[in-house]
């Protein structure tokens, strides 16, 4: 699809260098031959992240840690008229650039897609299910985020005060200027974090982490409670 803008996908990495490698090999599969797009990687930590992300056809920036930080890092440097954050666990569909580049030029400003795990247990399937449904307690960074440069510096792109739930509160500042859109594909993300710390329990924390976000809780004491809560 030509719309004539162009896509800056950026990825933030914490110490990702098991599987940035397979990430950027998948990624750059799915874009081949399209001239539309830039993948951009985010990197804090002190692992070979880094080094192994600059053997790919990508643009690389260091950044301090915080995904916040990383995402807007990665932003400054972006040449495209829409930024696209994803995060290194999570594989977009196959037909994730048109998908996004068609929402624009419908003019649709801001949005992500819908969610599956990368486990077929039926209540790991459900908990994916949720994710087409426009509430808060349904969204996530894992969903990824596509939204207009203009949009993003008009809003002041993410807040890097935020600690934790940075992929809620600029949601909660984009619908306050444009309307949110959950596009019909689906993305795929790691369910290595239920499968460490169990479906139902982890599942549970998530949903006491966005109710002490929604009561006002400091962002020190859900950050607290997420490193105590999660192995």
């Amino acid at each position: 699809m030509d719309t004539g803008k162009r896509l800056s996908i950026i990825i933030p990495a914490w110490n990702e260098e098991a599987g940035i490698a397979h990430t950027l090999e998948t990624l750059l599969g799915l874009t081949a031959g399209r001239d539309d797009s830039e993948f951009i990687v985010s990197v804090s930590g002190d692992d070979r992240t880094e080094v192994i992300a600059r053997t790919y056809p990508v643009i690389v920036c260091r950044s301090e840690k915080g995904r916040a930080v990383q995402m807007n890092s990665g932003a400054k440097i972006a040449s495209g008229e829409v930024l696209y954050f994803l995060h290194a666990d999570t594989t977009p569909p196959p037909s994730f650039c048109d998908n996004i580049l068609a929402a624009i030029g419908r003019g649709e400003e801001a949005g992500c897609f819908r969610m599956t795990f990368d486990d077929p247990d039926w209540l790991m399937q459900l908990y994916g299910w949720f994710t087409q449904f426009p509430l808060q307690v349904c969204r996530g960074g894992d969903q990824s985020l596509f939204i207009t440069k203009a949009l993003f510096g008009k809003i002041g792109g993410f807040d890097e005060r935020m600690l934790i739930m940075e992929d809620i509160e600029i949601i909660e500042r984009i619908q306050r200027h444009a309307e949110f859109h959950i596009l019909d594909s689906t993305v795929v993300t790691s369910a290595r974090k239920y499968h460490a710390n169990g479906a139902i329990r982890l599942q549970a924390i998530f949903g006491t982490i966005h109710l002490m976000y929604a009561l006002g809780f400091s962002q020190e004491d859900i950050q607290k409670f997420y490193r105590d809560s999660i192995r």
